[in-house]
């Protein structure tokens, strides 16, 4: 009731202002529920709270890591894809300069490329396994030459070295018991058939999509850094695709060579196979051409002396000319690293993932060098 000094009324505007804009009395009082009054909320600075959230961090964390196990092979794939890509991208660069166009460059590239694919299967896998297949029946004759020498005959009696090994060649299923039996080899066989179709997909949709993927990525950093990122990105990359393109042509070098050289020798029906085996094994940085040259210089000896003491000769003399030719001229633009760093990176990446992480420890080594001398050594020496 509003009393005639209307004071009354004031003060119920100021009992509604202070309510915001609601009168109290006017509200109703909410139903009982017929699940009881609600408690106090949870209090989030309880240990069990805290537990609680640091365990499903922890299963989340494991989670993930299982994942990751799981896919492994598959992640492997693709960062082989990734680089063999970038191997292919300096050669589609090269095209560019030339005045053709990327999507005119990348189809060359992408037909060469399997171009050589299918020579090389067609043409030299037959005349490898065929190789193989004779260095396999005339291992028992390199081992019985092997024994002759006096302390290898000792090994061989202390722990029966030479006999073991010639049981395992003279064995008619000595390839497939390898690979877990016949079935096994077979799977195997397909498995390693389907990766090879895989990988060549991805790197052709990589190497056609590269600066699109790139650039992408390149995105997702600040404005602010995005042409710091995208010239560090880029630099990456093209160090990448130089290492991994030079080191098949060091790889190449090398196979070809010991291809011309072992045509000429007592082992010349070997030739192409231990050539292949030369250049696969070039490719691990450091340590895989003299282990190459010690596969052929063995099989050599086995065969006559004289042989074996000109491979030794012509690896001695083919190293130098690598290492102080060939090699510095092919990545003088790709990777500047520390012979040190060179090392441990291929010792680690063989010891991860073999021969291709030998091949992809080095590019990445240059690419985490790169990035702490341009992060992380200037921003300590502004601080």
């Amino acid at each position: 009731m509003t009393h005639p000094d209307g004071t009354g009324a004031a003060a119920a505007e100021d009992g509604v202002a202070e309510h915001g804009g609601i009168d109290p009395a006017a509200v109703a009082p909410a139903p009982p529920s017929p699940y009881g009054v609600p408690g106090k909320p949870f209090d989030r600075r309880s240990p069990f709270f805290y537990g609680f959230l640091g365990g499903l961090g922890a299963l989340t964390a494991y989670f993930l890591y299982t994942a990751l196990l799981a896919i492994g092979s598959v992640l492997l794939t693709i960062v082989v894809s990734f680089f063999l890509a970038a191997g292919l991208n300096p050669a589609v660069e090269f095209l560019e300069r030339r005045g053709v166009r990327r999507s005119i460059s990348v189809a060359v590239v992408i037909v060469a490329a399997l171009s050589l694919v299918v020579l090389f299967f067609f043409a030299i896998v037959p005349v490898i396994t065929d190789q193989v297949q004779a260095i396999t029946r005339s291992a028992p004759g390199y081992l019985d030459e092997l024994a002759k020498n006096d302390q290898i005959r000792k090994l061989n009696d202390d722990y029966d070295i030479i006999d073991k090994a010639k049981a395992k060649i003279s064995d008619g299923d000595f390839v497939t018991s390898l690979f877990g039996g016949a079935l096994g080899f077979g799977l195997k066989l397909v498995s390693a058939a389907f990766n090879l179709f895989v990988i060549v997909v991805l790197t052709l949709y990589f190497l056609a999509s590269l600066r699109g993927t790139t650039h992408a990525l390149y995105r997702l950093a600040p404005a602010s850094r995005r042409d710091r990122v995208t010239a560090l990105g880029d630099k990456i990359i093209a160090n990448i695709g130089g290492y991994v393109s030079g080191a098949f042509v060091v790889a190449l070098a090398a196979g070809l060579s010991s291809l011309l050289f072992l045509s000429f020798t007592s082992i010349s029906k070997y030739a192409v196979a231990l050539a292949f085996v030369v250049a696969v094994l070039d490719v691990i940085p450091m340590v895989g051409a003299t282990i190459g040259a010690v596969i052929v210089s063995a099989i050599a000896f086995a065969n006559d002396v004289p042989t074996g003491i000109a491979c030794v000769i012509f690896y001695v003399i083919y190293q130098q000319v690598e290492n102080y030719l060939v090699y510095p001229r092919v990545m003088s633009k790709s990777v500047d690293l520390p012979g040190a760093v060179i090392v441990i990176a291929a010792i680690v990446g063989a010891g991860l993932l073999g021969v291709v992480g030998a091949l992809l420890a080095i590019p990445v080594a240059a690419a985490i060098m790169l990035i702490v001398n341009e992060v992380v050594i200037k921003r300590q020496d502004l601080a």
